[in-house]
């Protein structure tokens, strides 16, 4: 198993994910996407929305803002609840999340790790006096106490009189409030899906794992309307549309999923399911399937006093629609598809990339540079493929050393022209996985190239 240093190395070092303002000592927990990270986590994206808004009749995407009326949070109990136990070191005030605190210690001591959910900030903290557990420096804890997750600033020129406004701690919000506006401005009839992506912010206590938890990260997300009635199908339906994305359009390693129900429901949830994948460290969430029944929309509806109701047009029922909500980890995700592409044999590194996941399809080299005819008809055979992939260009030293890059990065064809193909048009084509080189005629390179997609 690949360790979790590895793969952040390569990721820094080929230009997917690089600590953010770095030259200033960095931001912990905050990253930014280079030049083939920001392709593979396009590609993601587009094949995400492809799948699930593209090919389907009842799914719609949206896109709302980041701010939204600071009542929104407030009537979703997100001002008020929203919230991890924190505990300081008394000496440092180092922060740190006490339920994280005593799974840590549970693990590193073979004890089994107590339902931290079900306790209270008295029970953690006589936990963690009674079994005499540090902090990483050594020093004691205070006492715990919620700490809320909500990134908070002003609205206004002057402070004093700015109303609070929220980062957004999720993007599904947004979609309930705007339900009413989508049922009202197309012609949807329940069921359907609202679909985003987008940016979301929580001012998380414990940071680390690289991609897995950040204070800026990307959500992917679908909120499924649908008469209550039908909610175990659908919740069915939906486990098995999760099972089908990992482990046949991404690829993922099925021994590697697998899912883990809620022990604690939250008090309107019926049932709650997280789609694991064992990273370095062991089995943490991708994504997650929970049925929220009607409290999302009857909430807002109670405190904007606006209906938020559908008519049946073949029964005349009037009922409050409930939610089947989807929700991926487009940062987690990304992390997760290189942690699962990733190989090292025969003293090469790979990653095995789906095509379809592939920061470049293919990448054309001339054999060498200095030669003007072999890099003409190079630059023609790369204007070619570039109208139809994502291809890059390399002139740049031996032919060995641009293979093994490219392998790193996981391109899955590489181009070469060499002196045989000023003769009889002809180009090596060789395969990252195998290794294996074949000749192709330059008018047959895109049709043999749609062939591996």
């Amino acid at each position: 198993m690949v360790t979790l240093d590895t793969l952040v190395s390569l990721a820094k070092r080929r230009g997917f994910v690089y600590p953010s303002s770095e030259i200033y000592g960095g931001l912990a927990n905050v990253y930014d996407y280079g030049p083939l990270g920001v392709e593979l986590l396009r590609n993601i994206r587009d094949l995400w929305w492809k799948e699930y808004v593209t090919k389907r009749q009842n799914i719609v995407g949206l896109e709302t803002a980041i701010f939204m009326h600071p009542n929104v949070w407030k009537a979703s109990g997100h001002v008020a609840g929203f919230s991890d136990p924190m505990v300081d070191d008394v000496e440092n005030h180092k922060r740190y999340r006490a339920d994280h605190v005593i799974a840590d210690w549970c693990t590193e001591n073979n004890k089994e790790v107590p339902d931290t959910d079900n306790m209270t900030l008295e029970m953690l903290d006589q936990f963690i006096i009674s079994n005499h557990i540090t902090t990483t420096d050594g020093n004691a804890f205070g006492k715990t106490r919620n700490f809320n997750l909500m990134f908070k600033t002003k609205l206004g020129s002057v402070e004093n009189d700015a109303e609070d406004l929220y980062l957004r701690a999720e993007t599904a919000q947004g979609m309930y409030v705007d339900f009413k506006n989508i049922l009202d401005s197309t012609r949807l009839q329940v069921p359907f899906g609202v679909a985003q992506q987008g940016r979301v912010f929580r001012n998380e206590i414990t940071k680390g794992k690289f991609l897995f938890r950040m204070l800026e990260f990307q959500q992917m997300e679908i909120q499924y309307f649908f008469n209550g009635k039908e909610w175990k199908k659908m919740f069915e339906q939906w486990r098995l549309e999760l099972e089908n994305w990992y482990q046949n359009i991404l690829n993922i390693n099925k021994s590697k999923l697998k899912w883990k129900p809620h022990t604690k429901l939250i008090f309107y949830a019926k049932a709650a399911e997280d789609l694991t994948y064992t990273f370095p460290w062991g089995a943490d969430e991708v994504t997650g399937l929970h049925y929220r029944t009607d409290y999302d929309l009857s909430t807002h509806a109670k405190h904007s006093a606006k209906k938020l109701e559908y008519r049946d047009p073949l029964t005349s029922e009037v009922y409050v629609p409930h939610v089947l909500e989807t929700t991926w980890g487009l940062d987690r995700n990304f992390f997760m598809i290189l942690d699962n592409a990733y190989y090292e044999e025969e003293g090469r590194i790979i990653l095995k990339l789906p095509f379809n996941l592939a920061p470049y399809k293919v990448a054309v080299f001339p054999l060498v540079s200095n030669k003007e005819d072999l890099v003409k008809k190079a630059s023609e055979v790369f204007k070619n493929i570039s109208k139809t992939y994502m291809t890059y260009w390399d002139d740049r030293g031996n032919i060995g050393k641009r293979y093994r890059y490219q392998d790193e990065v996981g391109t899955p064809l590489c181009v070469t022209i060499d002196y045989q193909t000023l003769t009889d048009d002809t180009v090596t084509v060789r395969n990252r996985d195998t290794m294996a080189q074949e000749r192709v005629t330059i008018t047959n390179l895109t049709s043999y190239i749609m062939a591996h997609e």
